[in-house]
């Protein structure tokens, strides 16, 4: 039932346990106070997300660090590799609810940002990144449409996703199945899926994204987000660190 391959996702329930997430939090909340500061009027205006948390001046060396060895932990890489070949770390992303609670979250896939529809399609059958996304509250979750990463949509989900014949991407699907997660869930899913992300308790999630080695997604790692080879070899998969440059 769990199957990423076929279903696109991957819950795994309590992988974090209260104890490891009291580690994580103090350095994300260190990022987000500081973030939220530096970006005032998009937070308080639109923003549901951040990224580049390890790219970023908000944290010291040994908070970098800390973070580097969760991405390349082996609990979750043993989790990765199940869902892709020879993971590389892409990027992390923070999640959490718009200060605006009128604003509505929408369907999308990750790659309709930078793909028109014939290559959204075609990328089905490509190389996959894959979000893994850690639950520090307990939150509605997300809402996704099982093996989207690999279907493409029907008329009803692309009318919704691209907001065409009167429909808008907040519209509910039919095909859409609700996650929801508890501080300490890591739920695994395809970027390439039709998915969004549902507002609502005391939402924030850590987003540690991986991609499979193949051009038109490694020109996308940013190397300031990676680790130096001295800080990503005291880690326990130096691999996942693929530096660009």
């Amino acid at each position: 039932m769990n199957n990423y391959k076929s279903n696109g996702y991957m819950l795994v329930k309590g992988l974090y346990s209260a104890k490891e997430l009291n580690k994580i939090k103090p350095t994300i909340n260190a990022f987000h106070t500081k973030w939220k500061a530096n970006n005032r009027e998009f937070y308080q205006s639109r923003a549901i997300n951040s990224s580049g948390i390890t790219n970023s001046e908000y944290l010291t060396a040994q908070q970098n660090e800390f973070l580097f060895n969760l991405v390349a932990g082996n609990k979750l890489n043993k989790l990765v590799k199940q869902a892709i070949n020879e993971p590389l770390f892409l990027n992390t992303q923070l999640f959490f609810n718009p200060v605006n609670v009128t604003q509505k979250n929408y369907w999308h896939r990750d790659m309709q940002y930078h793909l028109n529809v014939q290559e959204q399609q075609a990328a089905l059958n490509g190389p996959d990144v894959v979000h893994c996304r850690l639950a520090l509250e307990d939150e509605p979750g997300i809402e996704l449409v099982p093996h989207s990463h690999k279907n493409w949509d029907t008329p009803e989900e692309l009318n919704v996703r691209l907001a065409k014949n009167n429909k808008l991407p907040s519209d509910n699907l039919t095909t859409g199945k609700v996650i929801k997660l508890n501080a300490g869930d890591l739920l695994l899913f395809s970027a390439n899926m039709i998915h969004r992300g549902l507002y609502g308790k005391n939402r924030l999630a850590l987003d540690i994204i991986f991609c499979e080695n193949a051009p038109q997604l490694t020109a996308f790692i940013n190397a300031a987000n990676t680790p130096s080879s001295a800080i990503a070899n005291k880690t326990a998969n130096p691999q996942v660190f693929f530096n660009p440059l």
